[in-house]
């Protein structure tokens, strides 16, 4: 059994990772705060508080999609 395919896969979620991470690093260094877009609704009662990330999920959803599409078609060739 050839362990080639995992180590390519562990190779691209890594540099992944770390392209994602760098990326975060750089925008919370500008000011820009990711996870509180316009579109995300926050409820707050009191105490209690609530958040749902609809447009961040919705951005984070499709970047992973495109990362996931480039991996695949690196890995079927």
């Amino acid at each position: 059994m050839s362990l080639e395919p995992i180590a390519r896969i562990l190779m691209i979620a890594g540099i992944s990772l770390f392209l994602i991470g760098g990326l975060i690093f750089l925008f919370s260094r500008m000011g820009v705060n990711l996870f509180q877009l316009p579109g995300d609704i926050r409820l707050q009662s009191g105490n209690i508080s609530c958040l749902v990330p609809i447009v961040s999920t919705i951005l984070l959803s499709i970047l992973l999609t495109l990362i996931l599409n480039i991996a695949i078609r690196y890995l079927d060739k």
